[in-house]
């Protein structure tokens, strides 16, 4: 007779599916997330259809989120809203490959239709998802681990990005038919992510965590909650930060004419900061707090626009483009466990809905706002996309500057300087920063030995004990 694996075992089992799921899943993103654009400019869309393309989507979005805990509700677990809205993500990528070959007209009208779409279904899931995660993952050791899932992710995102790079510019004599393939290969890895996550162990839900609350009474009192000041923060962040970023491919592909090897090695090199920097941020996050985290990150992230102004020189963007990494990986991180950390259990999926609802909002107005602005403001240093790049830069230093101070962190935590953060090797031994091959040794050896972060400290009693933000791009 077989035997019936026990609970801490199907958990150890899923959360090294959920690092086979993200891995499949960060294909697919390689392959696509900062390909779309470019897509967008061989189809000849305009900077305003650009903004479209960027803020229609995440508006979308936003909205769906909304009623995402009551589809959840409805689906009776978790899973069965995750799994059939992943499986049309992946189906979504077959008609955005097809149109410029099946639509002689309005191209650009069909890809941002599909894209909308694909959009939706993409992120219909994550509030389920992050509150399944959360129960899976114990509240102190959750820096670890997604440092450690992340890492991983962002090394397969990296990896298939410079595939896709390589395809583009193999096929520059019929340029569609390279991202036909492209777009081809992240359906085929999404339903592979699918089949990952169909494997996964939901935790049970309890009667007592079923959500009824109304999504947009919360959002009328959101000022009064700490989760709620600091969803109206991060949210902030990202209008401020989509001004700008939906059109820096734009300027490198149009204005500065870069060729796809050269707008993929500047992208690559925020991603491969992101990758390096994950562990260091996530263990100083388990220790001294997420706000800690953000403080210092959100004082680098407005520099990184600002600089982009001193030179389009790849030997000066590159360095640019480190800072870049190195400070959205604390962000987007401390963000996300902040959320786990400061939603109750029974009202996370509602939490974790509100948060990427308002954060889909914001990021869709400043990428319209941006796409209105950038043709109507003047040119700085000859191009009208460095000014709107400075609007964004001391627009995301004001939001740091005000917002963050009226947030408090949740987690007992010592007091911790900033120096002592960044620089104590004695509190931080175990922090440091690896080089790629080393990055990518320890990441295959920790996983096929199961040694997946946090399963050593499991005990009975972890399951009381919680979305990943938006993605903010590397600029």
């Amino acid at each position: 007779m077989t035997a019936i694996p026990s609970e801490t075992e199907r958990v150890k089992k899923s959360l090294k599916y959920s690092i086979l799921d993200g891995s499949a899943y960060s294909a697919m993103l390689g392959l696509t997330q900062d390909y779309i654009v470019p897509f967008a400019l061989a189809l000849k869309a305009t900077t305003a259809q650009v903004g479209l393309l960027s803020s229609v989507p995440n508006l979308s979005m936003a909205l769906s989120q909304l009623g995402a805990p009551r589809l959840a509700e409805r689906a009776g677990n978790r899973k069965g809203l995750i799994l059939p809205v992943v499986f049309l993500h992946a189906l979504l990528w077959l008609p955005i490959l097809l149109v410029p070959h099946l639509f002689q007209d309005q191209k650009i009208w069909w890809l941002i239709g599909f894209f909308t779409l694909s959009t939706v279904f993409g992120s219909l899931g994550n509030p389920a998802w992050g509150s399944m995660m959360a129960d899976l993952v114990p509240e102190g050791m959750r820096g670890k681990y997604f440092g450690f899932r992340g890492r991983i992710c962002g090394l397969a995102t990296l990896i298939f990005f410079f595939i896709g790079g390589a395809i583009l510019h193999s096929s520059a004599a019929d340029i569609f038919l390279g991202f036909s393939m492209i777009f081809g290969g992240a359906m085929i890895f999404r339903l592979v992510s699918w089949y990952f996550l169909s494997r996964m162990y939901e935790p049970p839900l309890s009667n007592a965590k079923k959500e009824r609350y109304d999504l947009l009474d919360l959002l009328r009192n959101m000022r009064s909650s700490n989760l709620g000041r600091f969803t109206i923060y991060v949210s902030l962040m990202n209008f401020a930060t989509y001004l700008a970023s939906p059109f820096f491919a734009i300027y490198m592909l149009r204005d500065l004419k870069f060729d796809y090897l050269t707008y993929v090695v500047i992208i690559a090199t925020a991603a491969l900061a992101n990758l390096m920097f994950l562990n260091f941020w996530g263990r100083r996050a388990d220790r001294a707090g997420n706000i800690k985290v953000l403080k210092i990150a959100s004082v680098l992230v407005p520099l990184v626009p600002l600089l982009w102004i001193g030179s389009h020189q790849l030997y000066y963007l590159i360095p640019v483009q480190i800072l870049s990494g190195f400070a959205w990986a604390g962000f987007n991180l401390a963000s996300t466990n902040f959320v786990y950390d400061a939603s109750l259990p029974e009202h996370r999926t509602r939490d974790i809905a509100l948060f990427n609802a308002v954060n889909g909002m914001a990021i869709c107005l400043g990428a319209l706002l941006g796409g209105y602005l950038a043709p109507k403001l003047p040119s700085l240093l000859g191009y009208q996309l460095l000014t709107l790049f400075l609007v964004s830069g001391l627009l995301r230093g004001l939001v740091a500057g005000t917002v963050i101070r009226h947030i408090s962190e949740v987690r007992e935590v010592p007091e911790t300087s900033t120096a002592e953060l960044l620089f104590n090797a004695v509190n931080f031994a175990s922090t440091r920063v690896k080089s790629i091959p080393q990055s990518v040794f320890y990441l295959v050896s920790r996983f096929s030995a199961d040694k997946v972060p946090s399963i050593s400290c499991w005990n009975s009693n972890w399951w009381h004990d919680t979305t990943t933000a938006s993605r903010s791009p590397p600029f």
